[in-house]
């Protein structure tokens, strides 16, 4: 009876180590599946370009819009 009470004893302890290691994978999965989380350096570009962006359109606004006006308003002032 021992020896089939050693051989019960493997086989339970082989099932536990099938799930602990499918726990585990499971575990893994859902980490590599987690939303991406950017670091320091591509935080720094996004806000950068962002910057890029919002300062481009500041600028546009700056100096496209006046010239435009400019054109279609007659000068005082200023000789042709």
């Amino acid at each position: 009876m021992n020896h089939f009470q050693d051989e019960l004893t493997a086989e339970y302890n082989r099932q536990r180590i099938s799930e602990e290691l499918k726990q585990i994978r499971l575990e893994q999965f859902a980490l590599k599946s987690r939303a991406y989380k950017p670091g320091r350096f591509e935080r720094t570009m996004f806000n950068f370009a962002n910057w890029m962006i919002a300062t481009g359109k500041q600028l546009r606004k700056r100096y496209e819009v006046p010239s435009a006006n400019c054109n279609h308003s007659p000068s005082k002032g200023f000789a042709h």
